[in-house]
This record gives C-alpha cells, sequence and structure tokens, in this order.
C-alpha cells in the first residue's frame, strides 16, 4: 500500500451530510447547501445564502415564498369594483322606476339605453382619471429632478431620513443611501450589455426615470409611481365591461317575464343574490377574507350597501311619480 493510500485512511476526508431524501421528493428545485462556513474570505453572494441546515424544519426560505397569497393587481380589482358596484345599483334603480309602467318591452329598452351610455361614460371617465394621474406623477418627477439637481447634498440627506428613519434606519444609513442614488441619478446607470453610443444612450433614457433620488423620492416618499400607457386602455375597458355587465344582472328578468311588476321582484331577488356572491369574492380576491366569517360580513356588508342604494334611488323615483300625480 502506497504511502498516499494509508494517510488517507488514516485521515480521510472530511464528508458533508447531505439533506434528507424527503426534503428533495417534496420540491422541484435543487437541494441548496449552506456555504457560511466556506473558508474562502470573499462575501457570499445574497443569491448563494442559505441556512437551511442551521434551521430546526429544515425548510429554505425561499420556499417559504410559495406560502404567500398572490392577489390580482389592486388596480384592476378597484376598477372590476367601481364598475360592477355602480351597475348593479344604478340600472337597477332605473328599471324599478320604469316598472310603473307596466310593459316589461319600455323598461328592457330603458334599460339597455342606459347601459351603453352608462358603460361608455364609466369607460371614458376611468381613462381620464388615470391620464390625469399620469400627467400628475409626470409633473412632480420633472419638478423633484430640478430640486435633486439644485439642492445641497445635505438637503437630500434629510429628505432620505424622513423617508427611512420612521423604519429604523440610522443616520449614517441613510447619508450613504442619498449619497449613492444622487451619484446615479447624476452620473446615469451604467449598462454593462451596452456596447456601441446608441445603446448606451437608449438605456440611459430607458432607466433614467426608474432610478436614482427623484424615483427614490416619488415612490417611497410620496408614494406615487407611473402609470404605463397600457393602464389607461385596461382601465377604461375593465371599468366599462364591469358596468355593462353588472347593469345586465337586474335586467335579466325583463326580458322573459312581459309584466314589469311582477319581473321587479324576480329583479330583486337576482340583484341581491349577486350581490351577496360580489361581496364574497371581493372580501376573497382583495385578501379581506382570511376565514368564513370574513367572507360573510364582506357578502352581507356589500349587500346592505347596493340594497341601500337602489332603495333610495327607487323611493326617490316613486316620491317624484307621486308629486306628479
Amino acid at each position: 500500500m502506497s504511502t498516499s493510500s494509508q494517510e488517507t485512511a488514516i485521515n480521510p476526508a472530511p464528508s458533508v451530510a447531505l439533506p434528507p431524501r424527503d426534503s428533495a421528493l417534496k420540491t422541484n428545485q435543487p437541494p441548496v447547501w449552506a456555504i457560511t462556513a466556506s473558508e474562502t474570505t470573499d462575501p457570499t453572494p445574497l443569491t448563494a445564502k442559505c441556512a437551511r441546515d442551521s434551521r430546526i424544519d429544515g425548510v429554505c426560505c425561499k420556499e417559504l415564498k410559495n406560502d404567500d397569497r398572490h392577489l390580482i393587481d389592486p388596480d384592476v380589482v378597484r376598477d372590476v369594483i367601481i364598475g360592477l358596484s355602480d351597475g348593479l345599483t344604478v340600472p337597477f334603480a332605473l328599471t324599478a322606476g320604469l316598472s310603473s309602467l307596466g310593459e316589461s318591452k319600455l323598461v328592457v329598452l330603458g334599460g339597455i339605453a342606459e347601459l351603453i351610455a352608462g358603460a361608455i361614460s364609466m369607460g371614458i371617465g376611468g381613462f381620464l382619471a388615470s391620464q390625469a394621474e399620469r400627467d400628475h406623477y409626470r409633473y412632480l418627477h420633472k419638478q423633484t429632478a430640478e430640486r435633486v439637481l439644485r439642492s445641497c447634498s445635505g438637503e437630500m440627506e434629510r429628505e432620505v431620513a424622513d423617508v427611512l428613519g420612521p423604519v429604523g434606519v440610522d443616520e449614517t444609513t441613510c447619508r450613504a443611501v442619498a449619497k449613492n442614488l444622487r451619484d446615479v441619478e447624476v452620473d446615469g446607470p451604467n449598462n454593462g450589455y451596452a456596447s456601441g453610443s446608441d445603446e448606451e444612450s437608449s438605456s440611459s433614457l430607458r432607466w433614467s426615470k426608474d432610478v436614482g433620488l427623484t424615483a427614490f423620492l416619488l415612490k417611497f416618499g410620496e408614494g406615487l409611481e407611473e402609470i404605463p400607457t397600457l393602464r389607461l386602455y385596461v382601465s377604461a375597458f375593465t371599468i366599462g365591461m364591469g358596468y355593462l355587465l353588472g347593469g345586465l344582472i337586474p335586467l335579466f328578468p325583463y326580458f322573459f317575464i312581459p309584466r314589469a311588476a311582477t319581473a321587479l321582484v324576480y329583479s330583486c331577488l337576482v340583484t341581491g343574490f349577486i350581490l351577496l356572491v360580489f361581496g364574497a369574492v371581493k372580501a376573497r380576491v382583495t385578501g379581506a377574507g382570511t376565514n368564513a366569517l370574513t367572507i360573510i360580513w364582506g357578502a352581507v356588508s356589500t349587500l346592505l350597501v347596493g340594497g341601500v342604494a337602489a332603495g333610495a334611488a327607487f323611493g326617490i323615483v316613486k316620491a317624484l311619480e307621486g308629486s306628479t300625480d
């Protein structure tokens, strides 16, 4: 036996315990070993750090993200709620008032005309509201960028400290963050993949509004972000279609029942049921409904709000009819 073989037998190479077989089968991702005890003096990259071996349950922190609920875009949810809630209440009040005419045909004609006009109006309103919000952000971005260039470093450090200080960031770190963000905004982002002057200029234009001290102050200080142009059309379409679909629900019984007074009863029942379902789904989608009790409360509260609005409109119509008689 050679000398190297004898040394290997006496001093075997250090072994590293592999993770249990069951934990590797639970996920589709490859196993991750901690390298925090590496012999190298270089700092461990953030993407390579893992403390799975030091945890009692042996679960990687990246796997905990799979337990989080992925909710729908809140802007889309807001537009759907605006469109459906208005569509369920306004056309219902109109059809209820027209039911005194006696014939469902007149109710259907008046309801369809109101639905089309209301959907177009709501869609245009959503588009103009998003456009105004985008223009307001661009105006503030221009004013803030000019102020960042003119202000001294001390003033910028104070503004950054006003944003980060309440969440526990110390003054030294705030100064470093302010200096780094201001240097990035003044010098421009360095894109390592750009090879030509045209690519560098296009990269600077593409990223100039998303990095630096101006974007930081607007996003975290004012809570504002630029609205994409596509968002304008998505908001208009979502609100308009929500109003149209919501308005068809109280109008649906009038298509099949010729007597308007009888169709009104079925319209009230159908609209009330849809309001309950809509409230439960809204509570679940927005994250407010974490258990059965909160989901039920979301459904009941939506029914109460929609019922009060529709009842008030119906009562006003009846009062006006009585006064004219």
